[in-house]
This record gives C-alpha cells, structure tokens and sequence, in this order.
C-alpha cells in the first residue's frame, strides 16, 4: 500500500476525521471521491462567522426571509430565523458529509433541562423540514448537569447528542451515563480561538498539554464501564495538536478549516510512534445524573479549572449568538 499523500491523509488512516466549519469550501476543498468527512460539527461562534461571509449572504438573507411572516414578535422572529439559519448553513455542507452534521442548543438554556430539550427538539424538526432526517443529526449540549440530564431525555426520545464544553472526566462519564452518541473534550479552552496569546505549544504535546491526560483518562474510562459513547476532541488550534491527538486513539477528531489546511500541506510521516497506554483504573460507579445531577455538580465545584473553562465557554458563545441575532434583526427591521 503506498503511503498517504499528505499529513491529513495520513491522519484520516488512524482516525474518523469531522469538518468543525460550516464553509462549503473548507467541506469541498478537502473531500476526494476516495475521502469524505463523517460529521459536520458548529457553534454559536462557527454560526456567526459564516453568517457574515459573503459566499452566505443568500442563506442569511432566505432564513429571515422565511419567519417576516410567521408572526409573533420581532424577538420571536429574531430567534426562529436564528434556528432556521443555523440549519440552513448545516445543509449547505451536508452533500459532503458520510453521518451527520452537529448543531449546538443556545447557551442560555445551558442549565434548563425543558429548554434544552425544547431547543434540541425544535432544531430536529427544523432539519426533517428541510430533508435532514433525525438520524443524520446530533444535537451538541454543553455538558452542565440539567443539560446532560436533557439528554439523557433526548436519547430516550431517539434523538442523538453530543456533550460538549466539556473538559473533565466527571461530564464524560456523566454524558456517557445519559446515552450520548459523543463526548467532545476541548483540547484548549475556547478564548484561545478568540484571544490567541492564550494558547501555548508545547514541545511533546500529548505528554506536555494538561488536556492530553485528561482525553486519555477519558478513553480509559470508557473502555473500563464498556462505554457506547465515542470520543471526539475539539478546539484543536495546530496540525500538531491534531497528530497528538491521534496518537491518543480517539474515535473522532473534528478540525476547523485551518487545521485541514495545515495538515494537507503537510507530508505524511514515514513511521508513526504510538502513545503510552493509559492503565490508570479508577472507580466511576458515581451515578453523575441522579438528583438532578447533584453528583455532577459536586465534582465540577471541586473543579475549579474545568468549572471556569466550561463557563468561559458558555459566555463566548452566548456571546456569539447575540451578535447572529443583532445581525437578523436588523436584517429583519430594515435597518
């Protein structure tokens, strides 16, 4: 068998390879007939991005189109153009894609179980409407307690989700624990995207980055209570990171059009050398989602580095989302 082409050939040999992006063209530029992404994730950040290029203007401009005359008030509008947009943008990539594409609930129902499942069931119906079945579509939840608890409902209810903002073993196991499809842990916390002084690199990232300990806990923690859910890291800012990553065997990575960039101009590497294995056994027995998830909640006040990542993160991107609907609505009220 002759050796891969490039780096991002390389990697998608030892791993399931996602597109973090809603650009078309990050999807087409880095799909051959022979490779192809399985999944499509976003977020509130990737929603408002691509909302503001110009390649998106007639999906911009078709969401607030379709809710002028839906009634209701124009906050009403402002947020049903929001969902409609974010799916729209989804369908754009969708040819591209083997599984699914990925969708992120509001922020602000982070710790509201009913919203939550409220938000996830609308988008769901939103994707069938526009010829997206449910089983091409995850809905990504930050992994709060009541959010978690949300969708352990959600799964019950066939519709599959993802845990994300998620930076500890506890919101792993406990999104394992709720039936998720998928974990994805952040490798870096999200301000590094937005403020990149933030990120460090490191000379042996999957020995030296603090996150590479706590992904691979992660998967053996997985392996130990014979979990269903498969791992894909996120918030991966370099081509390295993303080789490091892979030398910890995760099931997924997804990788933004940067990092798909850098890899495909990057040569294949001639040998590989695997990562240590992790044996660490530990007890993970704790029901995390039981009584509203209060065991969740201890192990997150007692961690008080992951509590301030998946805070921080929840900020951004509601942070994020407002910007969206400041663009709809003045797209909405002529302005």
């Amino acid at each position: 068998m002759s050796n891969p082409s490039n780096l991002l050939a390389y990697l998608r040999t030892q791993v399931a390879v996602d597109v973090d992006s809603m650009d078309l063209a990050v999807a087409a530029r880095h799909t051959t007939d022979s490779a192809k992404f399985l999944d499509m994730t976003s977020n509130q950040a990737i929603v408002f991005s691509q909302s503001t290029r110009p390649e998106s203007a007639h999906v911009f401009k078709a969401a607030c189109d379709a809710v002028r005359s839906s009634g209701g008030d124009i906050e009403e509008q402002v947020s049903k153009a929001l969902d409609l947009l974010t799916v729209l943008l989804a369908k754009e990539v969708f040819p591209y894609l083997k599984q699914r594409v990925h969708v992120q609930t509001s922020p602000s129902t982070a710790y509201d179980t009913a919203r939550t499942v409220e938000h996830a069931q609308t988008l769901v119906a939103l994707f069938a409407e526009h010829g997206i079945p449910a089983d091409r579509v995850c809905i990504k939840i930050p992994a709060t307690p009541a959010s978690l608890i949300a969708c352990q409902h959600l799964e019950k209810n066939g519709i599959r989700t993802l845990g994300t903002c998620l930076f500890s073993v506890p919101q792993a196991i406990a999104a394992s624990q709720a039936g998720c499809l998928y974990v994805a842990p952040y490798f870096n916390e999200l301000r590094v995207h937005f403020e990149p002084k933030l990120w460090k690199e490191y000379t042996d990232t999957a020995t030296q980055h603090p996150m590479a300990p706590v992904i691979s806990k992660i998967l053996a923690a997985f392996k130990q209570i014979d979990s269903k859910t498969l791992v894909m890291p996120a918030s991966i800012v370099t081509a390295k990171e993303a080789v490091a990553l892979a030398s910890l065997y995760p099931d997924h990575l997804t990788l933004s059009g940067t990092v798909l960039d850098q890899l495909a101009a990057a040569d294949s590497p001639k040998n590989s050398s695997p990562s240590a294995d992790t044996t660490e056994t530990i007890d993970y027995n704790i029901d995390f989602l039981t009584n509203g998830g209060v065991a969740l909640e201890k192990a997150l006040a007692a961690d008080t580095d992951a509590t301030r990542k998946l805070a921080d993160a929840l900020k951004i991107f509601d942070e994020m989302e407002q910007k969206t609907k400041e663009l709809i609505r003045k797209e909405l009220s002529g302005k």
